[in-house]
């Protein structure tokens, strides 16, 4: 019986809960899908600042014309304005206009027909709130994807302090003892304050594989809908390391 014990206590010890930290995406591309699939939780980030033209409202598609972006109006705010209350401005016809520019440049994508479905629960009814908007399709598009892993949001989390300081307190708060990074966070991340805290950190490599995309030169850096149109059922080939 002490030894069952031990053997529990040890593998507890090297089974760590992993989380990952990141800000909600309009439509990501698949180096977010590889990261919740890697970790046990992931946790959006949605009560810090939001940040003009980038992924939150934006996201890109080939075309035959080269990459072309798809953004989603919001309704204007200042400028510290956290994410969770970012308003999508409705007043501009822009669901139909992506739903449209997508199956314009995709149609002829191989498995186009067989995932459509997605698009059209997407853009199916009006959004009025820009975080859930973005948290509800990430869920949708990881299901889709056979991705198993928790979901919370940070702002049911409670947690303050900025940058590395308050993803130590979100993983605090979730159980995690490990954390998964994107490689851009080491230029802010301070290794040792997670060694102190007893979180080890580990960084995510973005390596995939080619798969035969339309238009042109290959470009990893799309929608995550780029992979699924083209590949079909083989897309975890292609997404996950």
């Amino acid at each position: 019986m002490e030894i069952l014990v031990l053997v529990l206590q040890f593998w507890r010890m090297i089974e760590l809960r992993k989380a990952a930290i990141l800000q909600s995406n309009y439509i990501p591309w698949k180096g977010v899908f590889d990261m919740m699939n890697q970790v046990d939780v992931f946790v959006f980030l949605e009560d810090v600042q939001f940040t003009r033209r980038d992924w939150r409202s934006r996201n890109v598609i080939k075309t035959a014309n080269g990459t072309q972006w798809l953004t989603v109006p919001i309704k204007k705010c200042s400028r510290d304005t956290k994410i969770c209350d970012v308003e999508i401005n409705n007043d501009k016809n822009w669901r139909n206009k992506h739903y449209n520019s997508i199956v314009h440049n995709y149609s002829r994508a191989d498995y186009f027909e067989d995932y459509k479905y997605i698009l059209d629960d997407i853009y199916s009814k009006e959004r009025k709130d820009l975080s859930a908007f973005n948290i509800y399709t990430n869920k949708y598009l990881s299901k889709i994807l056979g991705i198993e892993v928790e979901f919370v949001n940070s702002c049911d989390l409670n947690t303050s302090g900025t940058k590395d300081d308050k993803l130590i307190q979100i993983c605090k708060k979730v159980g995690a003892d490990s954390y998964l990074s994107g490689p851009a966070a080491k230029n802010y991340i301070v290794k040792e304050k997670f060694e102190d805290a007893g979180v080890k950190l580990e960084y995510i490599e973005y390596n995939y594989p080619k798969y035969k995309q339309l238009y042109g030169n290959f470009n990893h850096y799309v929608t995550v809908l780029d992979t699924i149109f083209n590949c079909g059922k083989d897309f975890k080939k292609y997404i996950f390391n």
